[in-house]
């Protein structure tokens, strides 16, 4: 079953891997250094320059992620439709890159910040389940973790370099956002300019073309899968809350702030295509709990003995291990479960249980951290890991 969509696929690539793997690689990774300089300065503007409330914050981070529940599934049903997977991510990618104009015009106006965000996530919304379908017809099924450990680790070089360009425009425009905004859209607009010249789409046969009917979560294997990743969104908080939370204990100057991104993802591009190849060895399942192991010890770690430097090396590098073990690793255990020409769709199904779980799980955790204290909400999250991985080990390892 080795589905390419390269005319000539041995010649684009490397160790079986096809070369529209690499492609869509490389855009991610040109758009995560566009989306990842705004990203990683975002948690310290909102809390610290325009002093929200944890519990504002949590609900501003849950729609950063979970509103676009609904075009996720639009998108991946569109593109399923209409067998246009590359054209669907090409207009989510061309929407987020729009948005970081509309960052210059929002200024500090929360209400513009949250339409400006929302559509930035509305792209992410549209491009991500055509996106990995893509690498997923592109790969032989038993290469699947490699693959998306691959396409994960050059997504990984980006989120690693956006944070020190950002760093760095700032630096060389005496600390201008509006020059951040300016290059993350250029940026952005590059990225857009290689999906267009460089991704194949796969062509449908004609014989296939039929009537599409919803009927995925009518398979067991699928409503299992689609319910263990809404219950692991639901334990996971996000990203904002554990830097926040590190700065607040350490004392971090704002300056370094954005460098716990940085490292989180230097650990990730180094881990995520050997993590992934594990996973095909050794099975999916095994590396994906094993990661939301490595999460449950970072949320003890916020608020045990361990403090200083040590704590925020500890803490960056588990945090790193746990999205090299989960993030592609949960598409290349879908991949095998979901019909062809349902891909894409069943990709956004599982992606938007996550993220309206995810949605929920902000906002619970900006109001516990509000009303109860730091350490009580870090503590039950961590809890709450605990349980939701023993569920999903129940869940999918019948399947496998």
């Amino acid at each position: 079953m080795y589905l390419s969509t390269i005319d000539k696929p041995r010649t684009a690539n490397w160790k079986g891997l096809s070369g529209n793997v690499f492609a869509l690689g490389t855009v991610s990774l040109i758009t995560d250094v566009s989306s990842e300089m705004v990203a990683a300065i975002l948690p310290l503007y909102l809390v610290i320059g325009l002093q929200l409330s944890p519990a504002a914050y949590g609900l501003v981070d849950g729609v950063y992620t979970g509103a676009t529940t609904l075009l996720r599934l639009a998108g991946g049903y569109l593109a399923d439709r209409t067998h246009r997977r590359k054209a669907v991510a090409g207009l989510g990618y061309g929407l987020s890159a729009v948005a970081k104009l509309g960052l210059l015009a929002a200024g500090s106006s929360l209400t513009a910040l949250g339409f400006v965000i929302t559509a930035d996530r509305a792209g992410k919304g549209l491009r991500t389940a055509p996106r990995d379908a893509l690498i997923t017809l592109s790969t032989p099924s038993d290469d699947l973790g490699r693959a998306f450990g691959v396409h994960r680790a050059m997504d990984g070089i980006g989120a690693f370099a956006g944070p020190l360009v950002a760093m760095a425009v700032l630096a060389a425009s005496a600390q201008s956002f509006d020059a951040v905004f300016v290059t993350s859209f250029c940026i952005a607009a590059f990225g857009v300019l290689v999906l267009v010249l460089y991704v194949r789409d796969r062509p449908e046969p004609v014989e296939r073309r039929q009537p599409l009917k919803l009927a995925l979560l009518k398979d067991p294997a699928v409503r299992r899968i689609v319910l263990a990743a809404s219950l692991l969104g639901l334990v996971t908080i996000g990203d904002g809350f554990v830097y926040l939370l590190l700065q607040k204990r350490e004392g971090l100057a704002f300056g370094w702030f954005p460098l716990l991104a940085v490292g989180t993802s230097l650990v990730y591009l180094l881990l995520a295509a050997p993590l992934g190849a594990l996973a095909d060895r050794i099975g999916r399942l095994k590396v994906m709990l094993a990661g939301y192991g490595a999460l449950t010890l970072v949320y003890l770690l916020l608020f045990g003995p361990l403090g200083g430097w040590p704590l925020l090396v500890l803490v960056v590098l588990l945090y790193g291990v746990f999205y090299a073990c989960t993030d592609g690793v949960l598409m290349a255990l879908a991949g095998p479960v979901l019909p062809e020409r349902l891909r894409t769709t069943g990709i956004a199904l599982i992606q938007s249980g996550q993220a309206l779980a995810y949605l929920g799980s902000s906002v619970l955790f900006g109001l516990a951290w509000q009303f109860w204290s730091q350490e009580t909400a870090t503590r039950a999250a961590a809890v709450a890991v605990v349980l939701a991985l023993l569920t999903t080990a129940g869940l999918l390892g019948r399947r496998s």
